[in-house]
């Protein structure tokens, strides 16, 4: 009898990959993590061998192959770690877990790859700076609906605790640093966020995206 295949993760430094990174470690699953450089379509692109689209992530387990970061920490709760970080469907919250689970990247990662993209990415002729200012005001009027919901003070999303929920929505956050928009958010986002990255799961994600990326060559330069 054969042991089962690990979990593979392929994984930037601090990209939406980090959903997955950070999930593996709160529900302390075992997996491989490989480290790519960012963007991999551009810097790695044996990659495509592996994912047709280029992006990350890329989680392999078994037969099943995922690349939406934030399904992949639902379907890690419910596949392989008894439903922790995740509401069941007869939960009251159920309904609010899974908007939550989607708002962290369809409305506030979103425009931000798109200040990415034009602030940053693209060479200086083919930056955009109205286009990035534009989608900065964007995601930063979008987090109206977090603000009003942390207003109680509470540090999770919902009532029950950390869930996956917060998984997704404190990346978008994170996201902000690197996009330059994080003095911008609301004050009890951030207040919110900085506790969450106090998690033992958050800093052992942290560490090791390090070191994986240190072991397999890969140094993250900043983007």
């Amino acid at each position: 009898m054969t042991d089962a295949p690990k979990i593979t993760l392929w994984h930037c430094h601090d990209a939406r990959s980090f959903r997955a990174l950070w999930a593996l470690e709160e529900l302390g699953l075992d997996y491989d993590l490989k480290m790519l450089p960012f963007p991999p379509r551009a810097h790695g692109k044996e990659y495509f061998a592996e994912n047709p689209l280029g992006t990350i992530p890329l989680l392999v387990d078994g037969e099943t192959r995922m690349t939406e970061s934030s399904a992949i920490p639902h379907y890690l709760s419910m596949a392989h770690g008894g439903g922790r970080l995740a509401p069941a469907p007869g939960d009251a919250e159920y309904g609010a877990y899974l908007n939550w689970l989607h708002h962290g990247e369809a409305t506030l990662t979103f425009p931000q790859t798109l200040v990415l993209r034009y602030a940053m990415f693209e060479p200086p002729e083919r930056r955009l700076p109205q286009a990035a200012e534009d989608y900065g005001t964007w995601f930063l009027k979008r987090l109206r609906l977090l603000d009003e919901a942390l207003a109680n003070g509470r540090a999770t999303l919902l009532t029950q605790g950390f869930t996956n929920a917060d998984i997704s929505v404190a990346y978008a956050i994170e996201l902000s640093r690197t996009t330059r928009l994080y003095d911008q958010v609301p004050e009890r986002i951030r207040a919110w966020f900085e506790g969450l990255t106090e998690r033992p799961g958050y800093k052992a994600a942290k560490a090791a995206q390090l070191a994986a990326g240190e072991a397999q060559g890969v140094i993250h330069k900043g983007f």
